[in-house]
């Protein structure tokens, strides 16, 4: 083999021999002599070609300059020998951008631009092949107008880009001469990223929402799904800009906790009693360890007691209300609830603000202005979704949303029962002060007696609300409110909290729950209480109040319910 020779300065090396140092350095080019820029005038040193190409990271060199007889020490610099840095983020180019704006992508025509997403349509005719893409950014789909002479087009001609495959096309944005869209794209090539195979369940004609929640994977690629997607991105967005713009705190709340807020006991019980994994299945009921009483021993469970998933951030974000004032929490929930209907899910997400030094005037106030802001935002930043809604899902939705800019009102839970009572329809459950509200009264309330405007309930009987309301002084009543609206009935539930110590417990105790279990609780009202209120939104009932979509299961990405935990 023949050898390489290297120029080299008067070089010393430590803790290795030189002719080592150089069969180990580091050369991204194969030939030898690349060291030569930064080691010049090295004495020649015999080093096989195969050596010169080898990396070590463990060598320490010392130059010593001639002429002035100075030792500078140089270490090995890893990072230019040993990687590259990260190349700098760069926004996609979206069809949202390409079609957007007030002249509906025009003014970019002459552009040569590069986009990517899936076929949704494709269809020839004579020389001329019209791709319709789409990347999720938007509803509407980008046409690509394709002759035979662009690049990539006998992929095309051969079957293999079919609706559903993922595609980059390359082309020049011109004016279109069809009257769907005011511009389309000229191609000059394509590539096929990802085929789709013939049995893709997406095609363009119709298919129900039914079949498409067994495919809840495919799914956001429809219209429908897709805009449910943005509309609900978007709704939450507003969510968090209004309440940091409105000076409060997110706090992230616990999925696990040992309290049930609610006091209902419908919650999943978290456990690691029995096995987890693929061991589940084949475990005896009598693994479980049992105390000798016969009962479930919880001590030797993870935590030691009986743990669930939450089905409400409240009481850990009254914790922080009492420190920061104003929090919110915005995440997941859970409820055990063995209801199959389309108005309930056993997974879903909550907004759950607080309001220290506030009542429940305050509560109500903010309520209002937060639903004002979100449909507000989303009228205005989801235009061509909110078009699709109103034409294909609820008819006049747009105009339904905008009456929420009128004032809301309010009445008490007494009122409600005598309109109900007075009302001259028939109803499934029957209207009697002391039992809640049901759905077809919430409606009949907001959608006939006061004509589509959203109603707030307030002053309910406190035997029907939950522990922690505080208690009014007619001592049958609680300052709770539920914020009512068209289509879904309460939208909102709130609250102001019992701030007083021997009120709380005498109710915990008329409710026969744990004391012990809330003893973090009642440490609120020992140490510096304050009157504070607060609500809770289901985020998916949100996202049906805003959509129309009749079904909780259908704007949530991959709904969880009873026999139904799939994907």
């Amino acid at each position: 083999m023949a050898a390489a020779f290297l120029p080299a300065t008067s070089l010393r090396l430590t803790p290795f021999s030189t002719l080592r140092f150089l069969s180990f350095f580091p050369i991204s080019n194969p030939s030898p002599y690349s060291l030569h820029r930064s080691l010049r005038r090295l004495p020649l040193l015999q080093v096989s070609p195969a050596n010169a190409r080898r990396r070590c990271c463990f060598c320490t060199a010392t130059s010593q300059s001639p002429s002035s007889g100075d030792g500078v020490k140089v270490e090995n610099n890893h990072e230019h020998r040993f990687g590259s840095k990260v190349g700098e983020f760069r926004k996609k180019l979206r069809i949202a951008e390409v079609k957007g704006g007030g002249d509906e992508g025009l003014g970019r025509v002459g552009q040569s631009l590069s986009v990517t997403g899936w076929v949704r349509t494709l269809r020839s005719q004579s020389s001329v092949t019209f791709i319709e893409i789409n990347d999720g950014s938007c509803l509407s789909n980008l046409q690509c107008v394709m002759n035979p002479d662009a690049e990539g087009y006998d992929q095309v001609e051969g079957g293999s880009v079919l609706t559903g495959a993922s595609v980059s096309v390359q082309g020049t944005i011109v004016a279109s001469q069809g009257t769907k869209q005011k511009v389309e794209l000229k191609v000059h090539k394509i590539i096929l990223v990802g085929k789709c195979d013939s049995s893709y369940p997406i095609q363009k004609k119709r298919v129900s929402r039914e079949f498409l929640r067994t495919k809840s994977h495919l799914r956001p690629r429809t219209n429908t799904f897709g805009a449910v997607a943005r509309v609900r991105n978007t709704l939450a967005y507003a969510t968090h800009k209004f309440f940091q713009e409105s000076g409060f705190v997110w706090v992230a709340s616990p999925i696990i906790t040992a309290s049930d807020c609610e006091g209902a006991g419908e919650q999943f019980c978290v456990t690691t009693l029995i096995p987890s994994s693929h061991e589940t299945a084949d475990t005896s009921i009598d693994a479980i360890p049992k105390t000798k009483g016969g009962l479930v021993d919880w001590s030797q469970d993870f935590f030691g007691k009986p743990a669930f998933l939450t089905v409400s951030g409240q009481l850990n974000g009254e914790t922080y209300a009492t420190a920061l004032s104003d929090i919110y929490t915005f995440g997941p929930t859970f409820r055990a609830e063995n209801s199959n209907t389309s108005r309930h899910l056993a997974e879903f997400w909550m907004i759950e603000p607080e309001l220290a030094f506030a009542d429940l005037d305050d509560d109500m106030a903010c309520a209002t202005a937060y639903l004002q802001y979100v449909v507000k935002y989303v009228l205005e930043n989801c235009k061509e979704d909110m078009e699709f809604f109103d034409t294909w899902i609820e008819k006049g939705i747009i105009h339904r949303l905008s009456v929420f800019e009128k004032e809301f009102l309010q009445l008490s839970y007494t009122d409600a029962i005598e309109l109900l009572l007075k009302a001259n329809k028939k109803f499934d459950f029957p209207v009697k002060w002391g039992l809640d509200l049901q759905s077809e009264h919430e409606r009949y309330i907001t959608e006939e007696a006061f004509g589509g405007r959203p109603v707030i309930i307030r002053d309910y009987p406190k035997e029907i609300k939950a522990f922690y309301m505080r208690e009014n002084d007619d001592g049958k009543t609680v300052a709770a409110m539920d914020m009512l609206v068209p289509r879904i009935g309460e939208l909102i539930g709130g609250s102001q909290r019992e701030e007083r110590l021997e009120v709380l417990e005498a109710r915990l105790d008329e409710l026969k729950l744990d004391k012990e279990s809330y003893w973090w609780y009642l440490d609120l009202r020992r140490y510096g209480s304050v009157p504070h209120a607060g609500f809770g939104l289901g985020f998916e009932r949100l996202v049906q109040f805003a959509t129309g979509i009749d079904n909780i299961r259908d704007v949530i990405p991959f709904p969880r319910s009873p026999g139904s935990a799939d994907f």
